[in-house]
């Protein structure tokens, strides 16, 4: 179907697409003023492809979610995605930031969309923009703002006039942002594509036909908008006609939509998975990636996007959960910090440049000849007339055997196909790409105490350095959080109350006191029987801490889980404390606006003599929060108002204890992280900045692999580490949120932890390991050669590179080892071989040394000799970058 213009009349009869030429440093961007950003161009589709300017396009996009960072990191992570390949930018837009208060929007800093979209488009990228506005996303409440579940007689996401009115006032409001800012491309601007819902088929059976109803509605209330792009449903098998339906998943290669006039979309690429707190490290490898996107281009697949392609961090209280962690890492091919994790980012850019090679074939052809070439092994071929005149054809060959390497015949020549892989030949002939051999360096991520730089130390020194970690403060004050009631604003009633229902999620926190009588009959019935009195919850969620007289008796962690605490009385009068907690509002599934907090059911004291306690139908006072944060002490312009007083450094672990120090800011400009693995339970601020939860729970010590084998379908538990280790120490503090000096911290900590053993580090890909073969395939961006693609020039006349290649601002310091010959070891724990070319480390240096880059070309030439005649020879290099004293450092060639 074709989506015309809103101002057709004003555009220009001709519109040319241009591809957008590829970076390789960070793209600089100029101040933003309003504008168009392309020539205007239409979007539709047909059965192959999104057609973009009247052009079938084969897409990559990158998935980055603009609160999950900073607006001062958001042009570098955009910049990477475009030299990692990427064509287009995905991000969800997220209700409860926007409109934390209803009526009341937010567009401003990290939640300041129509800057973060200008931002894309002024780097020449697209963006797919998902309104939803139920996100899931592992965000707090899937991006609902709680305040929408008050809404008298609401049913989320169903045929409920109140829930569509709100959604369909939400909708419209970013619709007419995007128009207003001349963001849609038939403006000139990046937005090609929208998505109405998201995952609605997952629960939509649970809705009966007013499920049905809904998604009808939902669509064409997305339809009627007026927006000029097409609009996407995920995971919506029954969407509408005019509606495009999309896959997300690990594997996306057998999807079909549900009509025949559609492309095969994949609008969630999961490179990797959330975690949660007390679980281990989640990692999918590059080659099982890269293998599941060849598939999906392979067997008709036109739109891919990474999911994600930067995770970023869960600011604040955003983590959706329950229980899931501040980082949001998602393993993804830029770290939580915006860093390139290496191999997977490089892997992917040369993915994505063989898929660009081959796009003038895969968008020629309306579907792909199949050729079967073994028992697991198979051939997809596109070819058809190309746009510049001439024939076109590009080539996937899978071997989907999860062990064997296979050896096949395709168009007359021999191929080696390596387990569970994918090779990519542009033009039919060569092999430019392969998803199971890796050419992209390794990058070893390392952590650095503040102080005096490093650089002048080994790499076993500097290790040896980050032990020793140098503490934020040796000076800390202290301020005790009340147990129980604490002010004015509470209010007594009869029951139980839910949780959200009192603190409409303003807080964590929710104080719950009643008062019971204890006889000396009971004391006496106790100590006959030996037993004390227990309180029985029959379920709560996510953390509950019970006090008596304001002393803890136990917590209990668990999402919707039985409680049972005993606890002790004295006779008389005792304040019974319960302090229920959340840790991330639920994000998915039906009936979110039922889920709630606190308790449900029916809670009672047993074992006294005269029977069970109701405490259902006790008298309850109750108290939102905590008084620190009732009064700012975590702010700059209030904490100097609050009583603190010096801890002492031989001071005892306490629980509810807020405390501040202030500390300066590294030199550099790598990433900033505290290191809290010395607290246990709590929250933490920089500057007024809401920089997380924390928390140091233990993730299990069994379910990790020694080894992490790529071969065979990939979930979430396949491939994980850190077990038996804190889930998460690090919290990442954006450089904008700092200071040179003098920056505030402040911790709230509930069970007791050791603040003076708290450090600031800096994160870094500070060692480098490269491993290319003479048996690899020539470097992908000399492939663009018309002699290649027409078979004129012999592919074994180019010979391999490695590239090698620093963040910005820091250069190749040091070569640490090089070898070309038959070297052993991995990464750090090289070693040469009996076949070693003398002048290995001088050559290196010397084309890499002082540089931000460098490209070694894999051959005897290179290195001025054959060290070992008729022996495959392997070129390995560890390399280490260090920031750059000049900022004019040279760049490779």
């Amino acid at each position: 179907m074709s989506f015309t213009s809103m101002a057709e009349s004003t555009r220009k009869a001709s519109l040319q697409w241009r591809i957008p030429p590829p970076i390789t440093a960070l793209l600089l961007l100029l101040p933003i003023v309003s504008g168009s950003f392309f020539k205007p161009f239409n979007v539709s589709y047909d059965h192959r492809a999104l057609i973009v300017a009247g052009k079938r396009r084969m897409l990559v996009s990158a998935g980055v979610h603009y609160p999950r960072a900073t607006p001062q990191m958001w042009p570098d992570l955009i910049a990477k995605s475009k030299e990692g390949g990427a064509d287009v930018v995905q991000t969800y837009v997220f209700w409860s930031g926007h409109e934390p208060v209803k009526g009341q929007y937010n567009f401003e800093g990290r939640y300041d969309l129509v800057k973060f979209v200008k931002l894309v488009g002024s780097s020449g990228l697209y963006l797919h923009l998902r309104i939803g506005p139920y996100v899931c996303a592992e965000w707090n409440f899937g991006g609902f703002p709680v305040w929408l579940r008050d809404v008298p007689g609401i049913e989320f996401r169903t045929d409920n006039e109140p829930f569509k009115k709100e959604m369909q006032k939400f909708v419209r409001k970013i619709v007419d942002l995007m128009r207003e800012a001349e963001l849609f491309c038939w403006q000139g601007g990046p937005v090609i594509m929208l998505q109405i819902e998201n995952e609605y088929g997952d629960v939509e059976k649970s809705y009966g036909q007013k499920g049905k109803d809904y998604v009808k509605w939902a669509a064409s209330m997305a339809l009627g908008l007026g927006a000029g792009v097409p609009w996407v449903m995920c995971k919506q098998t029954d969407a509408p006609e005019n509606i495009l339906d999309a896959c997300n998943g690990y594997y996306c290669d057998g999807f079909k939509p549900n009509s025949k006039t559609k492309p095969v979309l994949w609008t969630e690429d999961w490179d990797g998975w959330y975690t949660k707190w007390g679980g281990s490290l989640p990692h999918r490898p590059a080659e099982d990636l890269a293998f599941a996107v060849a598939r999906f281009y392979q067997r008709g697949g036109s739109f891919q996007n990474y999911y994600m392609y930067f995770g970023g961090t869960n600011f604040g209280r955003t983590s959706g959960g329950p229980f899931y962690i501040t980082s949001y890492d998602y393993d993804a091919p830029l770290d939580e910090y915006g860093l390139r994790s290496e191999p997977k980012w490089g892997h992917l850019k040369d993915l994505h440049a063989a898929i660009k090679l081959s796009e003038p074939a895969l968008v020629a052809a309306d579907a792909p000849q199949y050729k079967k070439l073994g028992s697991n092994q198979e051939a997809h071929v596109y070819h058809g007339d190309g746009e510049t005149g001439g024939k076109v054809c590009a080539a996937f060959l899978a071997n989907i055997d999860e062990h064997k390497t296979a050896y096949v015949k395709f168009n007359g020549q021999s191929y080696t196909l390596p387990p569970w892989s994918v090779s990519i030949l542009p033009g039919c002939r060569h092999v430019a790409y392969d998803t199971a051999k890796v050419g992209a360096q390794t990058s070893v991520k390392t952590v650095e105490s503040a102080g005096p730089p490093l650089g002048s130390l080994s790499i076993l020194q500097k290790v040896a350095r980050q032990d020793n970690a140098s503490y934020i403060s040796k000076s800390w004050m202290a301020l005790k959080e009340p147990i129980g009631i604490w002010g004015e604003n509470n209010f007594t009633t009869q029951g139980l109350l839910e949780h959200l229902n009192v603190t409409k999620d303003q807080s964590d926190y929710l104080w719950h006191k009643t008062r019971i009588s204890v006889t000396e009959d009971d004391i006496s019935f106790w100590k006959k029987n030996g037993a004390n009195p227990t309180l029985s919850v029959d379920s709560m969620r996510d953390v509950l801490r019970v006090f008596v007289n304001k002393q803890l008796s136990g917590s209990i962690v668990g999402h919707w889980v039985k409680a049972v605490q005993p606890v002790l009385f004295v006779q008389g009068n005792n304040d019974l404390l319960l302090l229920t907690q959340t840790v991330g509002l639920q994000n998915y599934g039906a009936f979110l606006e039922k889920d709630g907090a606190g308790f449900r059911g029916k809670a009672k004291l047993t074992g006294f003599k005269n029977g069970d306690v109701d405490l259902s139908k006790s008298s309850w006072t109750y108290q939102v929060g905590l008084k620190g944060e009732a009064e700012k002490v975590y702010s700059v312009e209030h904490n100097e108002k609050a009583e603190w007083s010096t801890l002492e450094t031989e001071a005892s672990p306490s629980i509810f204890m807020w405390y501040k120090t202030c500390f300066n800011t590294p030199d550099g400009t790598d990433p900033v992280v505290l290191d809290l693995g010395s607290m246990g339970k709590g929250q933490a601020w920089v500057n007024g900045h809401h920089i997380g939860r924390y928390w140091s729970i233990i993730a299990q010590k069994d379910g990790c692999d020694k080894t992490c084998d790529y071969r065979g379908a990939y979930h979430s538990d396949k491939c994980t580490t850190n077990c038996g280790k804190p889930t998460q120490t690090r919290y990442h503090v954006p450089r904008s949120w700092l200071k040179p000096d003098s920056n505030l911290l402040v911790l709230f900590e509930e069970t007791g932890g050791n603040p003076f053993k708290i450090s600031v580090k800096t994160v870094t890909a500070g060692i480098l390991c490269g491993q290319v073969s003479e048996s690899h395939y020539p470097p992908l961006r000399k492939w663009s050669t018309p002699g290649f693609m027409n078979g004129t020039m012999s592919i074994n006349s180019v010979a391999p590179e490695m590239h090698l290649h620093c963040e910005e601002g820091h250069v190749i310091s040091s070569i640490e080892f090089a070898s070309y010959g038959t070297p052993r070891g991995s990464c750090d724990k090289f070693s040469t071989g009996k076949c070693h070319a003398s002048k290995s480390l001088s050559i290196v240096s010397e084309a890499c040394k002082g540089r931000n880059s460098c490209f070694i070309e894999v051959s005897n030439a290179a290195f001025q000799s054959d060290p070992c005649k008729g022996t495959l020879k392997t070129l390995v290099v560890m390399a280490r970058c260090s920031p750059s004293q000049d900022t004019s450092e040279t760049a490779s060639d």
